[in-house]
């Protein structure tokens, strides 16, 4: 057996295996950003999200009118 042909047959693998992790690496590092994480790049939070008080005044009258209308729905049933 040549030791030539061995150390390239070694290196052939070794160069599959180091392409198989970097493939493995940069699909973590896509699901990671997916769901928030930075990993060992950095990264970086998303943004809060502010909502003004005019729009938070709009959803609590929404929401007041909603339960409103459940605790109507109950009076009603039970009169």
């Amino acid at each position: 057996m040549d030791i030539i042909k061995a150390l390239k047959r070694e290196e052939a693998k070794l160069e599959k295996t180091a392409r198989n992790a970097t493939k493995r690496l940069a699909t973590l590092r896509a699901t990671m950003k997916l769901f928030g994480g930075g990993g060992m790049t950095g990264g970086g939070k998303t943004p809060k999200r502010r909502v003004s008080a005019a729009s938070r005044a709009k959803m609590a009258k929404a929401q007041k009118a909603r339960w409103a209308k459940v605790r109507a729905a109950k009076a009603k049933k039970a009169a």
